[in-house]
C-alpha cells in the first residue's frame, strides 16, 4: 500500500527567515549546463539552524553529542501531533494523552503564520515536558517554532532540560494543517561531522 506523505519542512529560499544574526540561506548555480557541456551545478551557504532543522546537544554543550553522534532512530519513529494553539506558554497539562508507541511529540501552536518572516514571540515551553518525556519514553520533542526557548533567552532552560533528560529536538516543523494524531516520522540530519545542528527534509506518513 502507497504511503501517504505529508510534509512538514519549510522549503528553504532567500525568503527562508534566519535567526537574528545569523547566516541567511543563499542558493545559486556555480556552473551551469551550457558552461559544463553536461549538467549545472549548485552551491548554497546557510547556518545549520535555518528553516527545519535539529539541534544536536552540542548546540548549548560543550561535551554534548555532535551531529554526527546523534542516534538516527530518535528521526525515524512514531510520532504524535498535538494542538496546543492559543497558549502564550505549554504546560504539562496541556499536552494530550499520549499514545501508545510514540517515541515523539510534535507541538502544533500555529504561532508562525508568516514563514517568510522571523516571528516576533512565540510560546515559552515548560521544562518539565522534558522530564515528562522521559518518563514515558518519549526521545524526540517538535516544535513548529523556530527554538524550544524564547529568542532572548541566554539560559535556555528548555534546550537544558531536554539535556539532562537526554531528549532530543527538533524545530521549524510546518504542522498549519496537519491534524492532531499519530503519524510515523522521518526527519533525519546530515551526517556533518563535528556539527552542532542540521537542517533537515521532515516527513509525516501513514502506512
Amino acid at each position: 500500500m502507497a504511503k501517504s506523505i505529508i510534509d512538514i519542512s519549510m522549503a528553504l529560499d532567500g525568503s527562508t527567515p534566519e535567526w537574528p544574526g545569523d547566516t541567511p540561506f543563499s542558493y545559486r548555480l556555480s556552473v551551469t549546463k551550457k558552461e559544463s557541456g553536461s549538467v549545472n551545478i549548485g552551491e548554497f551557504k546557510s547556518s545549520t539552524h535555518i528553516g527545519t532543522h535539529i539541534d544536536a546537544p552540542f548546540h548549548y554543550d560543550e561535551n554534548g553529542l555532535k551531529t554526527d553522534d546523534l542516534p538516527l532512530d530518535v528521526y525515524l519513529t512514531t510520532a504524535q501531533v498535538m494542538d496546543v494553539s492559543g497558549r502564550e506558554s505549554v504546560q504539562l497539562d496541556d499536552l494530550d494523552e499520549l499514545a501508545e508507541g510514540v517515541n515523539a511529540v510534535l507541538l502544533k501552536t500555529v504561532s508562525w503564520p508568516d514563514r517568510t518572516a522571523f516571528p516576533g514571540t512565540w510560546p515559552v515551553f515548560d521544562p518539565a515536558i522534558a522530564e515528562w518525556m522521559k518518563d514515558k519514553g518519549v526521545r524526540l520533542l517538535g516544535v513548529d517554532v523556530p527554538s524550544v526557548d524564547p529568542e532572548t533567552s541566554k539560559e535556555l532552560p528548555m534546550h537544558h532540560a531536554m539535556n539532562r533528560n537526554e531528549r532530543f529536538i527538533l524545530e521549524g516543523i510546518v504542522l498549519d494543517e496537519v491534524a492532531p494524531g499519530v503519524y510515523k516520522l522521518a526527519a533525519l540530519p546530515l551526517k556533518i561531522r563535528g556539527g552542532e545542528g542540521s537542517p533537515v527534509r521532515a516527513v509525516l506518513y501513514k502506512e
